[in-house]
């Protein structure tokens, strides 16, 4: 077997998953939920757990973005869990040291790219995404069961990557800096500033506008190729030569920035975790909007 290419460090496709149910090398993760738009009514964000309970990918369990995977008592929405947090979550989940992960949702991994990320982040690089998710399991005639799974707890260690994650400090520093470029992974509404889901609206100054919907494909919401994910990089002045800095709202969206990022080989990219949610708490931070 030659090496894997780097689409394959990455995504798993169906056929890839199908072929390995039941291996108990691998862990497989559920993270359907739901994003709203910014102009719909509140609540904006929910959780899939009901219908993981209806039916899921044999083997899967469930892990709820907006609760299992956040620090509950940070200030800041959407906190990214603690290392001990994460470990105790994953360890008593089944998944430890030893595993590839497997994370899907139904969104196009909108939602399960945060799990990816943060694994990534807490020294777990053995995680894929499924390319198309759940909608494209289903579509295929792909098995899937409401069984819960039984796995004895394993033993998660969390081992910090600093390199995949950047604070507020680091944003201030970067603006008007030619050798960083700021990436706003929000849709161009959010961007301009017409609407928003925090307190102020508009912008991290000098950011660019990369939408994650320009990332996708098909009706199961695939992932294009590593030539059109560099050249929608390339068109909005994102090279490989800079430092890659992304955000959204709370750092979702921006984990799939950074994934794109990660298809296409860049080799300096992070997450502002906190992204517009931390930005926006301090009224010395500036903002553009247009």
């Amino acid at each position: 077997m030659g090496a894997p290419s780097r689409r394959e460090e990455f995504l798993v496709d169906t056929e890839w998953l199908a072929a390995r149910l039941g291996d108990s090398a691998i862990r497989i993760v559920d993270m359907r939920g739901v994003v709203r738009p910014p102009d719909a009514p509140k609540p904006w964000y929910l959780e899939g757990r009901e219908a993981y309970a209806a039916a899921h990918i044999p083997g899967a369990v469930y892990v709820g973005w907006l609760t299992d995977i956040v620090e509950p008592d940070a200030p800041v929405k959407m906190t990214a869990a603690s290392p001990g947090r994460f470990a105790a979550l994953m360890g008593r989940l089944g998944i430890g040291d030893e595993h590839l992960v497997i994370v899907y949702d139904d969104d196009g991994n909108h939602i399960a790219a945060r799990l990816w990320w943060l694994l990534n982040y807490y020294g777990h690089p053995a995680v894929r995404l499924l390319d198309g998710g759940y909608p494209k399991w289903v579509a295929e005639g792909r098995p899937v069961t409401a069984d819960v799974p039984r796995q004895g707890p394993a033993t998660f260690t969390s081992r910090v990557r600093p390199e995949w994650r950047v604070a507020a400090a680091e944003v201030r520093r970067a603006i008007g800096d030619p050798k960083v470029r700021l990436v706003d992974n929000r849709g161009p509404r959010d961007f301009r500033g017409e609407v928003g889901r925090g307190e102020r609206k508009g912008r991290i100054p000098g950011a660019v506008n990369v939408p994650i919907s320009s990332f996708w494909e098909g009706p199961y919401k695939t992932w294009k190729g590593e030539a059109e994910l560099r050249a929608i990089h390339e068109s909005a002045g994102v090279t490989p030569d800079t430092q890659v800095i992304t955000y959204c709202n709370a750092g979702v969206s921006a984990s799939v920035g950074l994934l794109a990022l990660k298809l296409v080989g860049y080799p300096s990219a992070a997450n502002y975790a906190g992204s517009w949610y931390d930005w926006e708490r301090d009224p010395d931070n500036p903002a553009e909007v247009g």
